[in-house]
């Protein structure tokens, strides 16, 4: 999906030739501009302070300050900042402290440049993205029956579960055949009546939940 304004992003990972690679690729995105990069999250930290980022793409694994802890921060100091994790680990649990953290997405470095632009987008636009191989991997481990979902109506289930599945207001309510602002209406009674006001929240709430 394309979009009229430039997506500012930091590129973080303690690899040099992978930073070198995510650059190169995504310079050739109109609607991309890497303001920079850093190999560490305490240096990314501290660069988004300068570089201003929309959003920053991060591994997971890395020195002086991890990705899972470098998210942390950023929800804490700079929380307007969208946080894309792209890792390695197709582990379960990593995955659920990404979420936990507070991170707008996950996508395993396996995936195609174009799901990559794909999630950066999505997650600028607001929306939370996880690849397919880390949704079928959450998703399998949860089989029992929702405790809660009573508490929401039919509408703001479905809702719910595309928010989870990583769509915009406006491909909610294309999806949904209402109106985009029906469907902020019914993002707002969800986090009225669950408590949860964050994205990331609502995602971790849909998985524990198996609203999908």
């Amino acid at each position: 999906m394309t979009i009229s304004t430039s997506i500012r992003v930091l590129l973080v990972d303690d690899h040099m030739l992978v930073l070198d690679g995510l650059q190169a690729r995504l310079e050739l995105e109109a609607d991309i501009n890497i303001v920079g990069t850093a190999a560490n999250g305490l240096e990314a930290l501290e660069k988004a302070k300068v570089l201003s980022p929309d959003l920053v793409l991060m591994d997971v694994s890395m020195p002086i300050l991890n990705g899972l802890e470098a998210t942390k921060r950023f929800r804490n100091e700079q929380p307007h900042i969208k946080i894309l994790m792209l890792s390695m680990h197709y582990d379960k649990e990593y995955i659920l402290s990404v979420i936990q953290a507070g991170a707008n997405g996950y996508v395993l470095k396996d995936v195609s440049s174009e799901e990559l632009i794909q999630a950066i987008n999505t997650v600028y636009q607001g929306g939370t993205y996880f690849s397919s191989k880390a949704t079928d991997l959450l998703f399998g481990q949860f089989s029992s029956a929702p405790q809660e979902e009573e508490s929401l109506t039919p509408r703001e289930s479905a809702v719910l579960a595309e928010v989870a599945n990583g769509l915009s207001n406006k491909e909610i309510a294309q999806q949904l055949n209402i109106s985009v602002r029906t469907v902020e209406t019914h993002r707002q009674n969800i986090k009225r009546k669950l408590d949860i006001h964050s994205s990331a929240g609502l995602v971790k709430y849909a998985i524990e939940h198996n609203l999908i």
